[in-house]
């Protein structure tokens, strides 16, 4: 199904029409993938709609920009006023948000000079993975693709080029009829998902692959890290072998776009139970607590749509609920 986009977008310092906003044949990004990205979520709150961590995931897409030398020529206060920007532009609250840094037309081969250009869209969206899954689980595979080796392309920049990766992971893994890919390291060590994170649990405790390990440092991933710590789990962050995807309590991904989605089989064998655990569901709850108010924001990570509600976010106190 085709995705259905807004009518605005915000390019290079200005709100356009959707279908304004276009890139040359021949610009140096199209060609050689010299682009970084992000990927935020705005969330409905109780006190109006807030784009969560904007502020970290603003610095990752300058520092992804540094390490492949492009120059962004707007400041991180401009692009994050941008990010209500296009929201506000487009009527929206809950949104997906895709800040986008690339090498434009300019001169031709690797090393050329060439603009910056910057986009920023914005759009509805549900679950990445499809619907159903953040309750059921996904089944996943272990790719034949490997993640990069040390010092070849760099996996802590959120770069265009580097997700070549990740659709050789994740169109592998959809032909075989599964949900996601997982991908080892050059090391023959678990890796992470085709675009996500991963978290092992056993016997209560969170085990998840070290940023040695090919793999991007989620801004999800330190969340989950830091309110599991906050809420007296064990974190572990530990080289960990293929099988032990068969052997954990339980499995799941992490990322802005993925959430939490519970893995319940890989390559066939039921992980666990074969259905989302627990600690999964624990893990859910804190996070998604953050935005209807019973896990208390003690970090400031909802950053509110500037002209939605309060445009100063005081951190939401934890609704104490009865269990059903």
């Amino acid at each position: 199904m085709a995705q259905t986009y807004p009518e605005k977008i915000w390019h290079n310092g200005r709100i356009k029409p959707w279908a304004e906003a276009t890139v040359h044949v021949m610009a140096h990004a199209l060609h050689y993938g010299s682009s970084v990205f992000e990927g935020i979520r705005s969330y409905a709150t109780p006190r109006g709609p807030a784009i969560f961590r904007l502020t970290d995931h603003i610095v990752r897409l300058f520092h992804s920009a540094k390490i492949y030398d492009i120059a962004i020529p707007f400041s991180i206060d401009e692009i994050k006023a941008a990010c209500s920007e296009v929201i506000n532009a487009n009527g929206l609250g809950a949104a997906y948000l895709r800040p986008l840094v690339y090498r434009g037309l300019g001169g031709f081969g690797l090393s050329a000079d060439t603009p910056t250009d910057v986009a920023i869209a914005t759009w509805p969206m549900g679950a990445y993975l499809g619907a159903g899954v953040l309750e059921q689980g996904i089944d996943a595979c272990v790719s034949s693709w490997q993640r990069f080796a040390p010092n070849t392309i760099p996996a802590g920049a959120k770069a265009g080029g580097n997700y070549l990766s990740g659709q050789l992971i994740a169109r592998e893994a959809r032909r075989l009829g599964f949900g996601e890919g997982i991908a080892l390291a050059s090391t023959g060590l678990l890796s992470e998902g085709a675009g996500e994170n991963l978290f092992l649990v056993f016997n209560g405790a969170l085990h998840t692959t070290p940023i040695s390990a090919a793999l991007l440092n989620g801004i999800t991933r330190n969340t989950l890290m830091t309110l599991a710590r906050d809420n007296g789990m064990e974190v572990v962050e530990r080289d960990i072998p293929r099988e032990y995807l068969y052997l954990c309590d339980e499995l799941f991904m992490c990322g802005t776009a993925a959430e939490i989605t519970p893995i319940r089989s890989v390559d066939g064998k039921p992980v666990g139970t074969g259905k989302p655990g627990k600690i999964t569901a624990r893990m859910q709850e804190l996070f998604f607590g953050l935005f209807d108010g019973r896990t208390e924001d003690k970090w400031g990570w909802l950053e509110p749509v500037a002209g939605q509600g309060r445009d100063t976010v005081t951190p939401i106190k934890p609704v104490v609920a009865a269990r059903a």
